[in-house]
């Protein structure tokens, strides 16, 4: 089997944030671990707020398209006020109106990270559910990053634990589902 390709989505838009920190790192890990990252800024795809009167926006298939195209998905997202950043959810609506290959085809991995002690429990619990509900293989390891100022060392790697650890183990639940779906198609 060839290096899988693994996207990371990140639901939080800014440079800056803590999220693309975490996302960064998963990379540096998928990229050591003999992965093949894809970066998906949904920044990029222009997405407006869902409504069903409006044609769907071409910007929609590349997205599906985009993710269909890779073995694996690791969502690393914040948390707004206990749940999904608007962001996600209007990209999980909106691409569910075109197809749901991209939710069926790849595995997908959850993450999160917040600056208190509570690593995004209740937006990783609200969008299992979410991506469950449209047929998604989600792994059961999440990655929750609590106060994320003491998670990353100087180069930007994941070292508090037990995040480190659960990282570990949920791209090592991914490389084995994605292989396991490869010998069975």
């Amino acid at each position: 089997m060839s290096a899988p390709k693994i996207a990371l989505l990140c639901a939080s838009l800014r440079q800056g944030s803590i999220n693309k920190k975490l996302e960064s790192a998963l990379e540096k890990r998928l990229v050591a671990d003999g992965a093949e990252p894809v970066l998906i800024d949904l920044g990029d795809y222009d997405l407006p707020l869902y409504h069903g009167e409006i044609e769907l926006p071409h910007s929609v298939k590349r997205l599906v398209l985009d993710l269909t195209a890779c073995d694996g998905v690791i969502v690393v997202t914040p948390e707004y006020n206990g749940g999904l950043p608007p962001v996600l959810k209007n990209a999980i609506d909106w691409t569910s109106t075109f197809s749901t290959d991209h939710f069926t085809g790849p595995v997908w991995g959850l993450a999160s990270c917040t600056p208190g002690p509570m690593s995004g429990i209740m937006c990783l619990r609200q969008l299992n559910y979410i991506l469950m509900r449209v047929g998604t293989e989600v792994v059961p390891t999440q990655v929750g990053v609590g106060n994320a100022i003491t998670a990353f060392d100087e180069e930007g790697h994941l070292v508090s634990e037990p995040s480190s650890s659960l990282a570990e183990k949920m791209i090592a639940s991914l490389f084995l589902r994605i292989k396991q779906k490869a010998a069975i198609e």
